[in-house]
């Protein structure tokens, strides 16, 4: 049998060296987005395994980077950067923060960015999946997957 101390040892050294953050749960990112969409008159997203899985892979490769850059993949992405504390309510709170921007009856963002903002309330979106990473000592790393994608320029969000 192994020793406790062996064990106690190597956990801490497979914590050392593992490229995952686990401060959010599935559960408070589709929270935190569905507080948002219900404002703005649009149904509830759900947690979505696959979208979940894309974006684990895809925040893996930002391990040491960190680079504020889209998978450009077949679904919605919005990323965020923040420092240790963050959590998936703060994240998404950010994104929606956004709104201030957007200018609804011209359908466009003014003067920032709104995309994410957009996005976390599009109507037609219905599922999620996030992932979070510490890309850089005390530095977290998110993106949100969404399907269908939304963000159309063309079309209204809600």
């Amino acid at each position: 049998m192994a020793s406790p101390i062996w064990l106690v040892g190597l956990a801490l050294i497979l914590a050392s060296i593992s490229p995952t953050v686990a401060k959010s749960y599935p559960k408070d990112f589709v929270d935190a987005h569905n507080v948002i969409r219900a404002e703005y008159g649009v149904g509830p997203v759900f947690w979505n395994t696959t979208l979940a899985i894309y974006a684990r892979k895809f925040a893996k490769t930002k391990i040491g980077n960190c680079k504020l850059e889209y998978s450009n993949g077949p679904y919605g992405e919005n990323l965020a950067e923040a420092y240790d504390n963050t959590t998936a309510k703060l994240t998404v709170d950010k994104w929606a923060m956004e709104k201030k921007y957007y200018d609804y009856k011209e359908n466009k963002c003014m003067e920032e960015e709104c995309g994410h903002f957009r996005q976390v309330v599009w109507k037609d979106t219905t599922s999620i999946g996030c992932a979070e990473i510490e890309c850089i000592k005390d530095y977290i790393f998110t993106v949100c997957n969404y399907y269908p994608s939304g963000n159309h320029l063309n079309e209204l969000p809600y």
